[in-house]
């Protein structure tokens, strides 16, 4: 389940998704709330920020299923302490841009239970680590 409030967004993760999952979008929250209910929903990918509306509030509804349904809570614009909300939700953090490269892992994968990244920190790896080949390098 897709849920933004700009259909060209939707688009674009829908076409991430093309010949890996079937999807169902959403640009309205007040109908993805009452399809939440309704569908099965293995994976709910949902903006922070849906107009008047909060995605964590339908990540909440996702986690009163009795199946776990991961979650995976977007935002462009990259606010730290409601990526920690998100991830103190149960739900995945991802930056937009960084979205429709990720999508379908977290659609093929088998997720942890929890997010562990931090969001502040867009790459994990460590800057200089080296290695046999750095250390062999010699200037002429």
């Amino acid at each position: 389940m897709l849920v933004d409030p700009d259909r060209r967004v939707l688009q674009g993760l829908e076409e991430a998704l093309q010949g890996v999952a079937a999807t169902v979008s959403f640009d309205d929250f007040s109908a993805a709330r009452r399809s939440l209910g309704d569908l099965p929903v293995r994976l709910l990918v949902t903006n922070l920020r849906l107009q008047a509306y909060n995605g964590l509030h339908l990540v909440h509804l996702a986690r009163t299923r009795p199946e776990r349904v991961p979650c995976v809570v977007y935002d462009g614009e990259c606010e730290l302490g409601l990526a920690r909300m998100a991830r103190e939700t149960g739900a995945f953090y991802e930056r937009f841009e960084r979205l429709p490269a990720t999508l379908v892992s977290y659609v093929l994968l088998d997720l942890p239970a929890a997010d562990r990244r931090d969001p502040a920190r867009v790459d994990r790896r460590q800057v200089g680590r080296g290695g046999r080949r750095a250390a062999d390098m010699r200037e002429s």
